[in-house]
């Protein structure tokens, strides 16, 4: 078998199977850091999600939030809603599509979060059609949400007093105004008097699925050594094959055998 192996035909199935092997290993690797990821984030998600709010500012700022740190930071912040709110378009809800409703809050020192709301699903007259959305309330309230990381821009045109993503540019040029970076997804809010306004649906709770890198990962890992099996197969057989075309000999008969007949 192993004179078999060391042939042309085989060498180069040895050689493949070894870069099949190798192609195994990595593609392993990296599902099983997508699970490590998703174990990382949880236990973020642990940390923070149900954590006692901190003041937004400690959170935002003029510099992007922190992933790997800051990302689902519970906080707090007191302002009062000024400007008009933005639609984002595109956002699905438990699996139904719309949009997501942000709104400028106006901190005592000057400066602006980016709260989300909440969400509204579409027009029943179709996408194009501005659904009807409860409107931000007036006066001072009190916002407990989790920083999340503001997005990238996709550079779309789109009506009036809508997005296509939370990005800082995007935000900007439709309020005409800075904002800190970061937004805040709206756990509750709280009018000075102690009522409960009128909001968007909330969104649906952080996905806290591990997913099935962890089995893919074994999968490919256990799977490194099947192409040497096959050759093993594909050896063994060849020469099983060889055995059997390969001419019988014709027992020789002694005079003495042939003398009992």
């Amino acid at each position: 078998m192993l004179r078999r192996l060391l042939t042309p035909r085989w060498l180069g199935a040895l050689a493949l199977a070894a870069l099949y092997a190798v192609g195994a290993y990595q593609l392993g690797h990296w599902q099983y850091g997508r699970h490590e990821f998703k174990v990382e984030r949880n236990a973020l998600l642990d940390a923070h999600y149900r954590a006692d709010p901190v003041p937004a500012t400690t959170v935002l700022g003029d510099e992007p939030v922190d992933r790997a740190e800051d990302d689902w930071t519970r906080v707090s912040a007191v302002g009062r809603y000024d400007g008009e709110q933005l639609l984002v378009r595109n956002r699905p809800n438990n699996n139904v599509f719309g949009y997501e409703v942000l709104a400028p809050l106006v901190l005592d020192d000057g400066r602006t979060v980016v709260v989300d709301r909440g969400w509204v699903p579409n027009s029943e007259r179709g996408a194009s059609v501005r659904p009807e959305v409860p409107d931000a309330p007036s006066g001072e309230i009190s916002v407990v949400g989790w920083v999340r990381p503001l997005e990238t821009t996709q550079r779309k045109t789109l009506p009036e007093g809508q997005v296509a993503n939370i990005s800082l540019p995007d935000v900007e040029s439709a309020w005409g105004r800075d904002v800190l970076d970061g937004y805040v997804v709206l756990d509750s809010e709280r009018a000075a008097d102690g009522s409960t306004p009128a909001r968007p649906q909330p969104l649906e709770r952080p996905d806290r699925s591990l997913g099935p890198h962890q089995a893919y990962a074994f999968q490919w890992w256990l799977s490194m050594p099947v192409g040497l099996l096959l050759i093993w197969l594909g050896i063994r057989r060849e020469l099983r094959e060889e055995d059997l075309d390969r001419p019988v000999k014709p027992k020789k008969v002694r005079i003495w055998d042939e003398e009992d007949y």
